[in-house]
């Protein structure tokens, strides 16, 4: 009899019509860390946000990084759909990431800019994935990237527009 918890995770050969599902899958994968990092990042900002527009922030990143949260696992699933294994180390997820720290506590202004550029990084990414996947003749994963894709964008003008002077 087979220990049922014995079992370890591995890749599996999919049949989908999917021409080349490892580099959709590796692009899936950085864009799972990417949107990892953002989600602590935005929620970091959110709880220490400072300042009269206080509660505009707050709610603005409140929104955001729960919407990212959903999203993380239809990427994850998707990852696995094509055959692959997600990041399974924190290490792995911000080696990919293209989010990165800042070196100081900043500002109400500086998180919001900050946030801003890392969705139009983040969207910059994805519409990259979205070549990969349409040239792997992956239509599901370029329409789930393209809906991402639409947040981030939507997410940094969002944050700018908060932040115009």
């Amino acid at each position: 009899m087979t220990d049922s918890l014995s079992v370890v995770p591995s890749q599996d050969k999919i049949k989908t019509g999917v021409k080349d599902p490892g580099p959709v899958a590796k692009a899936l994968c950085d864009t799972v860390g990417d949107t990892h990092r953002l989600i602590f990042k935005t929620h970091a900002y959110h709880w220490n946000v400072e300042g009269p527009l206080f509660y505009s922030i707050h709610k603005l990143t409140e929104g955001q990084y729960e919407d990212m949260f959903e999203a993380i696992d239809v990427m994850a699933e998707r990852v696995r759909a094509l055959g692959h294994l997600t990041p399974m180390s924190m290490q792995k997820l911000m080696e990919n990431s293209v989010v990165e720290d800042l070196d100081k506590v900043p500002s109400a202004r500086e998180m919001i800019e900050d946030l801003a550029s890392d969705h139009e990084r983040v969207a910059h990414r994805m519409t990259a994935a979205i070549e990969i996947s349409e040239d792997s003749r992956d239509p599901v994963t370029a329409d789930l990237l393209t809906a991402r894709s639409a947040f981030h964008e939507q997410a940094a003008w969002m944050l700018r527009a908060l932040a115009a002077d």
